[in-house]
């Protein structure tokens, strides 16, 4: 594959909960917020994620929201009775999602002067960032 088609690689999309995270954040920005039981149910529709345990989804929505790229956005009653947070993307995770399929030549030929003066303005206030 060539590097004109990669985007960029992320932290969320590496090593091994990379096609997991993926998948929860797919989820999630279809079908808005849901429970961690709720991803875990929609997770295991995919034919790749059958064998996976709840406990294995639930701590992955857990670190995802530490890490800033999901968040509680409220409280549902579940079936049993209990209150269980609802978790939505963050607005971090959608960036996430935009830059892994992002082909940077398109967007280099698509943007004008001024959007182009304003993002790197935004980088170069980034820590360690330099076009040296």
């Amino acid at each position: 594959m060539g590097y004109e088609y990669e985007g960029l690689r992320l932290s969320a999309f590496k090593h091994r909960g990379a096609k997991l995270n993926r998948a929860i954040f797919e989820i999630l920005a279809i079908k808005g917020p849901l429970t961690a039981y709720q991803v875990y149910k929609h997770i295991r529709e995919r034919r790749e994620f059958e064998g996976k345990h709840y406990s294995v989804i639930n701590r992955r929505v857990r670190k995802l929201q530490v890490q800033g790229y999901l968040k509680k956005v409220g409280k549902t009653r579940t079936k049993a009775g209990f209150q269980a947070s609802l978790y939505g993307l963050t607005a971090k995770a959608y960036l996430a999602l935009l830059l892994k399929n992002l082909n940077f030549e398109t967007l280099l030929e698509r943007i004008n002067e001024q959007t182009v003066l304003a993002l790197i303005a935004e980088l170069v206030k980034v820590k360690y960032m330099s076009v040296f």
